[in-house]
C-alpha cells in the first residue's frame, strides 16, 4: 500500500484527510509526518496550515529528526532556510554531516549574533578552515572574535592546498597563497631577470612593434607636467635656503651658487614628477622591463598601458602577488585582454578571489565569466541574484546555481 505521503501526492486523499495531515493529526511516526508537513507547506491550499503546524512542532522531536544523516534532504534544507529557521534546532543541524559545509560558509557570512556563536561553538565549524574564513566576513563578527578565529583559523597556504582548478567539477575553489612582499623598484634577482630576459627573447618583435608610438593609458587621462611648469612653481625659499651666502663680487661663488641653485631646482621637479609621468616618458622596452623589475604601484600603472604587450608583461611579472591580480580581475578600467590572459592563466584561477571578481566583473568578457559562474560558493551566488552591477545573463545563471547548490548540498548538476 502507498504511503500517505505518495497519495497526498498523487492528489488520491481526500481534501479532509489533507487538512488533517496539514494540522498534524494524522496517526503516523513523527518523522514521517515532519515529511508530510514540509511537502504540504508548498500545497496552494492548505501550506500555510502546514508551516505554522511545523512551527509549533515539539522541539525535542523536531531536534532528534534534524539531527539524522538519514532524515529526508526536504525536510532539513526546510528547517535549515532563514524563513523557517528554529534557533534551536541550528546546533544540530549544523553539526549533521547531511548539511554540506557549503552551505555551513553561506551562513557563516550572513548570520545574525545569535547563529555566531553557535558556530564558534560547534567543533564542525571551527574545525573548517573554509567556515572560518567565511565567518570573518561577517560584519557582525566582533573585533575580538575576529582576532580570535584569524589567529586560531589555518594559514591561506594550507587552504590552498586543497585548492581545485578551474576545469574540473567542484563546489568549491580554495584560496590561493599569497605571494611573498613586493620588494622595491631597483631590488631585482635572478629569477626575475632571467624570466625578463626569457620573455624579451619570446616577443621581441611585439616590443620593437611598439617602440615610437605615442604613450596611452587605459581609463584615464595621462598626467602631464613639463619641467618649466613643475620649475615655476618651485618655492623660492627651497631654493634660497640650500644656497650659501657669498659676497656679489665673487663671480666663483656666484657661478657656485648658480650651479647649486640649478641643482636644488632640478631635484624639486624630480620629486613633484608622479610615477605615472615617469612612466609617460618611457618607451616600450622600457615599460616593458618595468613590468617585470617594478613595484607595485607601478605595475598598477603599468596594467593600464594602452600596448597591448606590457599588460601582458605585468601578468608575465614573477613579482606580481595575488592580491594584485585579485585587484586586477575586479577593476572597470582595465582592456578586455587583461581578464582573457588572467582566466587562461591557470595559478591565477587557483584563486577563488579572482574567480569570484572576474564573474562579478561587469568589464569580464561573458565568455570567460559563463563557464566560471558554477564554481561560485552558494553565499556569493545568493548575493549575485538580486546584483545590479552585473549582466542579466550572469545573473540569471547564478540564480539557477544557488536553487542546484542550496538544494543538493553545494553541488552542481553536471
Amino acid at each position: 500500500m502507498a504511503s500517505i505521503l505518495d497519495q497526498i501526492k498523487r492528489n488520491a486523499l481526500p481534501a479532509g484527510a489533507v487538512r488533517s495531515a496539514a494540522k498534524g493529526s494524522l496517526p503516523v511516526p513523527p518523522a514521517e509526518m515532519v515529511e508530510i508537513l514540509v511537502y504540504l507547506t508548498h500545497n496552494p491550499v492548505f501550506g500555510q496550515d502546514a508551516k505554522l503546524t511545523l512551527a509549533s512542532w515539539d522541539l525535542g522531536v523536531t531536534s532528534e529528526i534534524v539531527k539524522d544523516p538519514a532524515a529526508p534532504a526536504e525536510v532539513l534544507g526546510y528547517f535549515w532556510m532563514e524563513e523557517n529557521r528554529r534557533p534551536a534546532l541550528m546546533p544540530f543541524l549544523i553539526e549533521n554531516p547531511a548539511i554540506s559545509e557549503t552551505m555551513i560558509m553561506e551562513l557563516a557570512g550572513t548570520a545574525p549574533r545569535e547563529i555566531i556563536v553557535m558556530l564558534r561553538e560547534s567543533p564542525r565549524a571551527r574545525s573548517s578552515p573554509a567556515v572560518l574564513e567565511a565567518l570573518t566576513s561577517n560584519p557582525r563578527v566582533t573585533p575580538q572574535e575576529l582576532t580570535e578565529l584569524q589567529g586560531g583559523g589555518p594559514t591561506e597556504s594550507e587552504l590552498a592546498a586543497a585548492s581545485v582548478p578551474v576545469g574540473e567539477h567542484s563546489a568549491d575553489v580554495a584560496l590561493a597563497a599569497p605571494a611573498a612582499p613586493d620588494q622595491p623598484l631597483g631590488e631585482s634577482d635572478p629569477e626575475t631577470d632571467a624570466a625578463h630576459l626569457e620573455w624579451i627573447k619570446q616577443y621581441e618583435s611585439e616590443v620593437a612593434a611598439e617602440e615610437g608610438k605615442e604613450y596611452r593609458l587605459i581609463g584615464e587621462e595621462i598626467e602631464t607636467a613639463e619641467g618649466e611648469q613643475l620649475e615655476a612653481h618651485t618655492p623660492a625659499s627651497a631654493v634660497e635656503e640650500q644656497i650659501t651666502p657669498a659676497p656679489v663680487s665673487d663671480h666663483l661663488a656666484l657661478a657656485a651658487m648658480a650651479a647649486q641653485a640649478k641643482r636644488v631646482a632640478q631635484k624639486e621637479r624630480d620629486r613633484k614628477i608622479t610615477p605615472l609621468q615617469k612612466i609617460s616618458r618611457l618607451g616600450a622596452a622600457e615599460r616593458v622591463k618595468l613590468a617585470f623589475l617594478g613595484n607595485k604601484e607601478e605595475r598598477a600603472i603599468l596594467i593600464r598601458d594602452g600596448a597591448r604587450i606590457v599588460q601582458s608583461a605585468v601578468l608575465a611579472s614573477p613579482k606580481l602577488t595575488d592580491p594584485e591580480v585579485e585587484t586586477f580581475a575586479g577593476a572597470k578600467n582595465l582592456a578586455e585582454n587583461v581578464f582573457r590572459e588572467i582566466a587562461r592563466n591557470r595559478r591565477f584561477m587557483k584563486n577563488y578571489h579572482v574567480v569570484r571578481n572576474l564573474v562579478q566583473n561587469p568589464r569580464t568578457p561573458l565568455d570567460i565569466a559563463l563557464p566560471l559562474v558554477k564554481m561560485l560558493l552558494v553565499y556569493d551566488l545568493k548575493g549575485m541574484q538580486h546584483s545590479r552591477t552585473i549582466s542579466e545573463t550572469i545573473r540569471k545563471m547564478a540564480q539557477k546555481y544557488y536553487k542546484e547548490k542550496a538544494l543538493s548540498g553545494g553541488k552542481t548538476k553536471d
